[in-house]
């Protein structure tokens, strides 16, 4: 089985991306889409077959998925970048990349999505069949973005299409959970924050990858959401005094269920809290 991943020099890919090389048995390969070969280097040495071109080059998408058989895309442009860019990388570029492995005839294809597509809270965790309402100024045009692309790739014909939609991600280093307190200390400080731990969302992505079953959307996140306190507690810092009537707008925003990928494919978080990964040095 050949593997494409896309997105291997970002947090979650350069976290992913090792893994998949260390679980290849007999003649399993790994190809990956790189713009800068000096970054690709590390994983070349650990025995990934490395393309350089860009996501948005038709030439170089062909030569990425020619043979593969399956397709990993965590490629992603984040929130903070010109809606333009947002547009270009999660949707068309995304799509472009799905054609591309559905004229190579590529069997299955994960996009990573994000929990952000679900927008306003229902009262209850988010559920894969709840209706898009994204939005909001924090984001941009990173969740209209992502569930356009989610939306044109699901509707590919004889393209078997998974979906992970996944929260706030930490660990091994990911400045993400430093820079949590950019938000968090504006929040009330019952507000909470659904996250996953990079080895969940690594096991969640490997799970659409092989499941023979696998179809559609699954949330991929840890078992316990946390507030804005312990986000500062997390990192070390005091929680600032608040107005005493602040409260979460809010309170189910972002809380994903993971029923469904624990039922149809066995998921079980290896860290089903960030403190089991704080007790067991893993942020």
């Amino acid at each position: 089985m050949l593997t494409l991943v896309t997105g291997t020099t970002g947090q979650v890919g350069r976290r992913f991306l090792p893994r998949l090389l260390a679980r290849r048995q007999g003649s399993d390969q790994v190809r990956i889409l790189v713009r800068d070969a000096a970054r690709a280097e590390p994983f070349a040495e650990l025995g990934a077959q490395v393309v350089v071109g860009d996501l948005r080059d038709e030439e170089a998408l062909g030569k990425a998925v020619a043979g593969a058989d399956a397709v990993v895309n965590i490629a992603a442009s984040f929130r903070g970048v010109p809606d333009e860019e947002a547009w270009a990388v999660n949707r068309d570029a995304a799509v472009a990349l799905g054609k591309a492995a559905q004229s190579a005839g590529v069997q299955r294809f994960v996009q990573v999505s994000t929990g952000v597509v679900y927008g306003i809270g229902r009262g209850r965790p988010l559920v894969e069949e709840d209706e898009n309402r994204p939005g909001g100024e924090l984001w941009g045009a990173y969740p209209e973005s992502k569930i356009a692309a989610e939306r044109e790739l699901l509707a590919l014909p004889e393209l078997d299409v998974r979906i992970g939609r996944l929260p706030f991600v930490y660990g091994e280093g990911d400045p993400h959970l430093a820079q949590s307190l950019r938000w968090a200390a504006h929040w009330a400080r019952a507000q909470r924050l659904q996250m996953a731990h990079h080895m969940d969302v690594a096991q969640g992505l490997l799970r659409l990858l092989w499941a023979p079953g696998a179809t559609g959307v699954y949330n991929i996140a840890d078992d316990a959401p946390v507030t804005a306190v312990e986000l500062h507690q997390l990192n070390g810092i005091e929680p600032p005094e608040q107005p005493e009537d602040r409260t979460d707008p809010d309170p189910w925003f972002g809380i994903m269920s993971t029923e469904r990928i624990r039922r149809e494919l066995g998921y079980r978080p290896y860290f089903p809290s960030v403190w089991n990964a704080r007790d067991a040095g893993a942020l």
